[in-house]
């Protein structure tokens, strides 16, 4: 079985896969340091709590946006799983070209989307990921990404109005009843949820427009991205699973397919 791992800004994701198949997830927060041997613990509790046991794993892959996280990490996965895991970066086949003027600076979460929907559902892509930021990446017809638009996520959004204005709760994010709010709580609700979308639709209308691609197929994915999906038809696919899908797919242009 192969074990992949994404850390982002807020949540570390683990996947566990048979093939293809995803056969569970599970979480921890990234914000917390830990040692090596805490993540080796949690790592195998996770695994056991789930049915499975770190002698299933065949193989790990990482991404991460967190540099602080990774030696404390990769050195568990060595550790406690006897496993010396594949790392997204440079060397790594990718199957995309890197048509930006400085690779090196486009982050591992990114490519490993880009190369999920290139993968899945073809180019031209558009690939929206809502996580800490919301990003928006352009792979061509033949599989260049040279484009990306990085913004503020939902979250980094709220935090602001609640951290900087002295007099505004820290609110649940969802989408209000109705955009007319009449009281605090679904006025700030009203303002991020009915904000993104509409700078998301208009992100993708002026990614069309100024690169000529009107065929542009548009996925989405990472936490908040279901809302906004449903909210409208900019967005033709939401895919909860496609980051954790690029990673299997990366390990397996990159060695052989596990057992």
């Amino acid at each position: 079985m192969l074990l992949v791992i994404d850390v982002g800004n807020t949540n570390i994701t683990f996947g566990l896969y048979k093939g293809d198949e995803l056969l569970t997830t599970f979480r921890m927060v990234s914000t917390l340091s830990r040692t090596s041997d805490e993540f080796g613990v949690w790592i195998r509790e996770l695994l056991s709590q789930n049915g499975y046991s770190h002698t299933d794993i065949s193989g790990t892959i990482i991404a991460s946006v967190v540099p602080n996280v990774m030696h404390s990490l990769t050195s568990a996965v060595k550790k406690y799983l006897d496993i010396n895991p594949m790392i997204v970066g440079p060397g790594l086949k990718t199957g995309i070209r890197i048509g930006s003027d400085n690779p090196k600076e486009i982050g591992a979460d990114r490519i490993v989307d880009v190369v999920a929907a290139y993968e899945k559902y073809g180019g031209p892509v558009l690939v929206l990921d809502f996580g800490t930021a919301t990003t928006y990446d352009l792979v061509t017809a033949d599989g260049e990404f040279s484009v990306g638009i990085t913004a503020p996520g939902i979250r980094i959004s709220a935090k602001a109005l609640w951290e900087d204005t002295a007099k505004l709760p820290e609110i649940e994010i969802k989408k209000p009843a109705s955009i007319l709010a009449r009281e605090t709580i679904s006025s700030m609700q009203a303002g991020l949820m009915y904000g993104q979308i509409g700078a998301t639709e208009y992100i993708i209308n002026k990614v069309k427009e100024e690169s000529g691609i009107s065929n542009l197929k548009v996925v989405a994915t990472g936490g908040l991205g279901r809302l906004v999906s449903n909210e409208t038809d900019a967005i033709d696919v939401y895919d909860a699973a496609l980051t954790l899908d690029g990673l299997r797919i990366l390990y397996e242009k990159n060695q052989k397919p596990l057992k």
